[in-house]
């Protein structure tokens, strides 16, 4: 059985069994907050992100729209972390976000986010 540390902030890991803690928390809340469409938690219609809705728009026309959606969900559903700066990186057509934020300590942290 996994315990707890003394960490207030902790979610069940995805994937796997077990938790996640601390600085894994908030990147895993990150890529949940991303990959969640807005509307699809019955509970909480307006979580998530609008994402999805530029996936059929060319790569180039969908870029600052999937670069603000992203801003602006991270900045409504994740308050723990101050969002620095999301840099989009394309692979073909395929859309690689990489968003940088950092807690109270002042260390930049990465996650890395695919579309």
């Amino acid at each position: 059985m996994t315990r707890l540390s003394d960490s207030l902030h902790w979610q069940p890991a995805l994937g796997s069994f077990g938790i996640v803690e601390t600085v894994v928390d908030i990147d895993q809340a990150i890529r949940v907050i991303l990959r969640t469409p807005k509307g699809s938690d019955p509970h909480r219609p307006e979580f998530g992100s609008n994402l999805h809705l530029y996936q059929d728009y060319p790569v180039d026309q969908a870029v600052p729209h999937v670069v603000r959606e992203t801003v602006e969900a991270i900045r409504q559903w994740e308050p723990r972390c101050e969002l620095v700066k999301v840099t989009p990186t394309i692979e073909e057509s395929r859309i690689t976000l990489r968003v940088q934020w950092k807690l109270g300590d002042g260390i930049e942290r990465e996650t890395e986010v695919r579309l």
